[in-house]
């Protein structure tokens, strides 16, 4: 029976990898055809577009995309700000690539960082993103509480010199939970959310709030509680003068007493991760 179970552990794992991967392809790809004059409303028509083609039907949410100092949510005051609009791309200037696909009814939900030609600030930024992306997983396997490690990751941005900007997401969250999504023939979307991931959203909220923990990681009360098991897609976001970052990626929590299987990212070969080995061995 365990092996069993482990074996089905190890097949969902698979499924969210895949699906990891291929939104990260999608990001690669839209961004190798990045130029001056694209509008975030084309760039987020391009993720759509190349990942309807390879299958994905549904969504937890929609492609963003967010050019110049919307990368570091300048001015950003109300939910409807997130969404693509017409700015321009420009030489040197950088943008995010953000998308939650659904496929064969696995969830990721990704953020990819780039520029159109050199900036030095913004390989800075997505330089000290690494130790973000390290703090947060030893803190995991430590079994801080979310909100213990939220302000731990404050701290680091303000020790860095940066500005947090994942506060400016609703409820000011670092992540979320996903789960896996039950496939349908129609899978509409409310303010560019898909309903079934929705769904599993509230579900997860409402049996939190019974049980004492939340689906969300943010720094309000509701998230002073130890890391839920379960996947977290998990974005550290620094801002900067308005030019921001960030990495979005699937963190696996487990109740495993080993601290090594108590917690881990689920895929190590991710462009940001490359991005980082390839300084190192650089310098």
């Amino acid at each position: 029976m365990a092996s069993a179970v482990k074996d089905e552990r190890a097949s969902e794992l698979r499924g969210f990898t895949e699906v990891q991967r291929l939104a990260y392809a999608c990001a690669e790809a839209v961004a190798g055809r990045l130029a001056p004059g694209v509008t975030e409303r084309e760039a987020a028509r391009m993720q759509r577009d190349w990942l309807r083609e390879r299958g994905v039907r549904d969504w937890f949410h929609l492609p963003f995309a967010w050019f110049g100092d919307r990368t570091a949510f300048a001015g950003f005051k109300v939910p409807l700000q997130f969404f693509p609009t017409n700015r321009r791309l420009e030489a040197g200037m950088p943008f995010i690539l953000d998308m939650a696909p659904v496929y064969k009814g696995f969830t990721a939900d990704i953020g990819y960082s780039g520029c159109l030609g050199p900036n030095p600030l913004h390989d800075k930024l997505l330089a000290d993103l690494e130790a973000h992306r390290e703090l947060i997983l030893r803190e995991v396997r430590e079994r801080r509480s979310l909100r213990e490690i939220y302000e731990d990751v404050d701290g680091l941005m303000i020790k860095q010199g940066y500005a947090n900007r994942h506060r400016a997401y609703p409820f000011g969250v670092i992540a979320h939970k996903i789960d896996r999504v039950a496939e349908r023939r129609w899978s509409p979307q409310v303010f560019g959310f898909g309903t079934q991931s929705l769904k599993g959203l509230l579900s997860d909220a409402l049996h939190g709030h019974r049980d004492g923990w939340s689906p969300l990681w943010s720094p309000y009360r509701f998230s002073d509680h130890p890391p839920r098991p379960g996947l977290w897609a998990v974005e550290p976001h620094l801002g900067f003068r308005g030019t921001g970052a960030k990495f979005e990626e699937i963190l696996v929590v487990t109740d495993s007493k080993d601290p090594e299987q108590s917690a881990f990212w689920l895929d190590d070969d991710l462009p940001h991760v490359r991005r980082w080995a390839e300084e190192r061995v650089a310098a």
